[in-house]
């Protein structure tokens, strides 16, 4: 593959070809040839090829992961948010295949800021639920989930994986919708760099939901975990 040799370009141009065989050919949660292969593809040395794969990590399109490979993320997806927004229709509206997965199911006394959220007393007993989120295989939304009626709890033990509100409009008749959205950042702790599969202390998306029932009733309050190099969000208006 011919390579542009001027001595501060040669980087450059490979990750240029490689960002656009990246947008043909690949998908997110892919992996990368080993280096030494797109090296000799490419026809440079190591040294070359690993800063042109460094200009593509710091872009967020590629991600090293330690004793596995090269990995694909190929940033953003798309989730806009308005009232009806469903994150897993709309993923597969994209051609990605999004999961999600249950790690938690407990009652527990509302914390202070749960308690104002969902307009009960603090320490009354809620439902808590954990849930991950991948898109095709890669971890990028860790949401903890709160809701107010016990009278739910014995189906929502019943959820392990799929879209946890279609399960709640299946399984309960009752059908959510976002009334409030708050969003701001922060830095992911060491538990949640496990579970997102993320660096130490790498930028998250931290979107804070209420969603109402049909009947104007509080009915969850969501906190999730976002990895800022994977979603972009979109708010319509």
């Amino acid at each position: 593959m011919e390579i542009s040799r001027h001595p501060t370009t040669v980087y450059q141009a490979v990750a240029a070809q490689l960002e656009q065989e990246l947008r043909n050919g690949y998908r997110c949660g892919d992996y990368l040839p080993s280096e030494q292969q797109l090296a000799t593809r490419y026809a440079v040395n190591r040294h070359t090829l690993r800063r042109a794969v460094d200009e593509l990590v710091n872009k967020g399109l590629l991600q090293r992961r330690h004793g596995v490979g090269i990995l694909v993320l190929m940033r953003p997806w798309n989730y806009p948010l308005h009232a009806r927004a469903r994150f897993s229709q709309n993923l597969l509206e994209q051609g990605s295949h999004p999961t999600s997965e249950r790690l938690l199911a407990v009652l527990r006394p509302a914390s202070q800021d749960v308690a104002a959220a969902l307009a009960c007393e603090e320490g009354a007993e809620i439902i808590h639920l954990r849930t991950l989120r991948r898109v095709n295989g890669v971890p990028v939304c860790l949401i903890n989930h709160f809701f107010p009626h016990l009278a739910w709890w014995p189906t929502l033990q019943q959820f392990h994986s799929g879209s946890l509100h279609d399960f709640i409009d299946q399984r309960l008749a009752q059908s959510l919708t976002r009334v409030q959205t708050r969003i701001s950042t922060r830095l992911a702790q060491a538990k949640e760099c496990k579970l997102l599969e993320t660096g130490l202390q790498a930028p998250l998306l931290c979107v804070r939901t209420l969603n109402h029932s049909a009947d104007g009733q509080v009915a969850e309050y969501s906190v999730s975990l976002t990895r800022g190099d994977m979603i972009e969000l979109t708010l319509e208006h």
